[in-house]
């Protein structure tokens, strides 16, 4: 049922996102037309057929592209994944941070295309005031179909529309996969550290992947779905007693410590099910805070809550 209901999901956004183009994989290929509408998360821009002198001001927007195996000519921000790590170097333009983009580097490149999304996201008429520009859809609502449209979108664009459905026919099958497992796993609580602070997260929130399309029932209803989430203490995580706890540790994700493990590490914490049961998770903080809803780190995702309920599964089999 989750496959189908992904899938026609997927078919609907990218629809939307692709609105008014015909034939995306024809509109894409070079001479076919000079330029190509295509509608995105603020409206319908029209950009050139075979975009050449790409600026990228959105992390997920820039794994995807990698992924997709499209060259970029500029990016924003300065602290970059590993896997990520080479659009650091000289060879690529820099242009400001994902928050705040540098207009006279955007100049002095002159792309053919630039592409916000999610913090860049309010930067978005800036930007396209100079150039063709298109904004990446978010939905928390729906969040695998929201990367499958956006994988979409750019690989009709780019076209790679070819690359593009191997991948998400990887993806699709791996949560598939996963959510035989969580379905009768047991509740989880998902938490983002920073500071010394905790906020937990909830279906229809920015880590709310875990419980919607993941699969995983929640052990805490009705928390607040905002930006920042619900702000939490360890008393929060005892009495809601989850037998999973997925933690994002903020601080690790931009480089300033790990202290996670210590904050959770207390007499409260120690009484749930999930520490009991050695089914605390130490999410991957690039891919879930830093990059999010990218098809690399999505699949990172998918791949590293499965080897967690792998784990658990052969705990419980040697038990036995």
């Amino acid at each position: 049922m989750w496959k189908k209901a992904s899938a026609l999901g997927g078919l609907a956004a990218a629809a939307l996102l692709l609105a008014g183009c015909g034939d995306p994989s024809a509109s894409a290929q070079p001479g076919a037309s000079e330029t190509q509408p295509v509608t995105h998360a603020q409206g319908t821009t029209e950009i050139p057929a075979s975009p050449a002198r790409v600026a990228v001001f959105d992390l997920s927007a820039l794994d995807t592209l990698d992924a997709l195996g499209v060259g970029v000519a500029g990016v924003a921000g300065d602290n970059f994944p590993p896997y990520l790590s080479k659009y650091g170097e000289d060879g690529y333009a820099k242009l400001g941070t994902l928050f705040e983009p540098d207009l006279e580097a955007v100049n002095a490149l002159q792309p053919d295309l630039a592409i916000t999304g999610g913090r860049s996201s309010a930067k978005y008429q800036q930007v396209a005031g100079m150039v063709p520009t298109i904004d990446m859809r978010t939905d928390n609502n729906a969040p695998i179909a929201t990367t499958v449209a956006n994988t979409r979108m750019l690989a009709a664009i780019f076209g790679k529309t070819d690359e593009a459905e191997q991948r998400i026919a990887r993806l699709e099958q791996s949560i598939e996969n996963l959510r035989a497992r969580t379905a009768e796993g047991g509740r989880g609580l998902i938490v983002l550290t920073t500071g010394g602070r905790m906020s937990a997260y909830g279906p229809g929130s920015r880590f709310g992947v875990i419980h919607t399309d993941f699969g995983v029932p929640t052990a805490a209803e009705g928390l607040d779905t905002s930006l920042h989430g619900e702000a939490i203490g360890s008393e929060f995580i005892r009495e809601r007693n989850p037998d999973w706890l997925f933690v994002i540790d903020r601080d690790a994700a931009i480089g300033q410590g790990d202290a996670a493990k210590r904050l959770l590490d207390n007499p409260l914490v120690r009484e749930t099910n999930a520490w009991k049961n050695d089914q605390v998770v130490y999410l991957n903080p690039v891919a879930w805070y830093l990059v999010g809803s990218g098809l690399q780190s999505t699949q990172t995702m998918v791949d590293e809550i499965a080897a967690a309920y792998e784990r658990a599964e052969g705990t419980s089999a040697e038990g036995q």
